[in-house]
């Protein structure tokens, strides 16, 4: 599909234009004054930061496949992105429930905010359990509203349809990871394969391999082009969750949002931690293995969270994710190389690449 660009172009310009029909799409919607406490909750996290990462890795797939920069037709896959935003608040406000979270860019989580005011309006009955159910319902909002933000949008019918296989496959993955990732805690996994998947369906899938996928399919990709594109997915996806396992456990909280260590005093059973236990029983090192497990366990206290960082260190598990993320980013790139691309937009599939495995929030 080779399009002429009408008027200004998207490319240099799509952080402003998503964040324009973001918020657009959510007043809307929000004016139906049906369930005004959740949109605002809603609202509230999609317009309080984030990355908006799918939806440029979705702009830029359908740029690589020969999508305009401009004109009708892109108007109306910015329009279509608003839904990749809505999809990432309904994992989000859902993660957060699941892991307890207590802050989320930097404010309290949704669940936590309902549970406040239940205590302070003194209704009846568990101001706990009142937030988490009053915040899955934020997160099924999150995902009616991303069903309709794609149809709605304005793409052609033979678009829409293309569209629909990526989006379909995407929203299942998704679930499928965060059902794996409950899984791995409640049978004590201590696989770093199990862990891998994980960030494959979890984070990979609907991060960065799908939306591209979305937007190459919009476009008419050839099959050529979306297999490089998905291949290159998958792999700068799980780059991409390692870092983050990296950042959960030594990030700096004014930077990410989130306190330090809040991935280790979880217990979440990353392929960080999986690959630590790994390395010490292989050291004969029962004493980390001990204290690693005592930390899976979650409620680790600040003195046990300084010491485990200090194993991750100290056992080399650190190093070998680094070396892994430098792997998978390699073999991503490489990728690229398997079809004709739009060579400015494989030039910005390069940087996102760096932007996402190499970060620091």
């Amino acid at each position: 599909m080779s399009l002429t660009a009408v008027g200004p172009t998207v490319d240099d310009d799509l952080p402003r234009r998503l964040g324009e029909e973001l918020e657009g799409y959510l007043a809307l919607r929000r004016d139906g004054g049906l369930a005004p406490e959740l949109g605002d909750a809603l609202a509230d996290l999609a317009l309080g930061g984030g990355k908006r990462l799918r939806p440029t890795f979705a702009w830029w797939g359908w740029r690589a496949a020969g999508g305009a920069a401009g004109g009708p037709e892109a108007d109306a896959l910015v329009r279509a992105l608003v839904a990749l935003e809505l999809l990432q608040c309904c994992a989000l406000i859902h993660d957060d429930v699941m892991d307890r979270s207590a802050t989320r860019r930097g404010r309290p989580t949704a669940h936590r905010v309902f549970a406040a005011r239940h205590r302070r309006e003194r209704w009846a009955g568990d101001a706990t359990h009142y937030g988490d159910c009053a915040a899955i319902l934020v997160g099924d909002l999150a995902l009616a509203w991303a069903d309709d933000a794609l149809v709605r949008a304005g793409l052609p019918g033979s678009a829409l349809t293309r569209a629909w296989e990526p989006w379909q496959a995407m929203r299942t993955e998704m679930m499928a990871g965060q059902h794996l990732d409950l899984l791995g805690g409640a049978t004590r996994s201590e696989s770093v394969a199990a862990g891998l998947r994980v960030a494959r369906l979890k984070t990979a899938a609907y991060t960065v391999e799908r939306p591209l996928h979305l937007g190459a399919a919009v476009a008419d990709a050839p099959a050529a082009v979306i297999d490089a594109l998905r291949a290159y997915g998958r792999d700068i996806g799980v780059a991409f969750q390692l870092r983050d396992d990296l950042l959960g456990s030594f990030g700096d909280a004014r930077v990410t949002g989130k306190p330090v260590g809040e991935d280790l005093r979880e217990g979440k059973r990353t392929p960080l931690m999986a690959t630590a236990l790994g390395l010490a029983r292989t050291a004969g090192r029962a004493d980390a293995v001990r204290a690693l497990r005592d930390c899976l366990e979650g409620g680790a206290t600040d003195h046990e969270l300084a010491h485990v960082r200090a194993l991750l260190h100290d056992l080399g598990a650190v190093a070998v994710i680094e070396e892994r993320i430098t792997a998978l980013t390699t073999s991503g790139l490489r990728a690229l190389d398997a079809a004709a691309l739009v060579p400015a937009a494989r030039d910005r599939l390069v940087a996102l690449a760096e932007q996402a495995t190499a970060r620091t929030r």
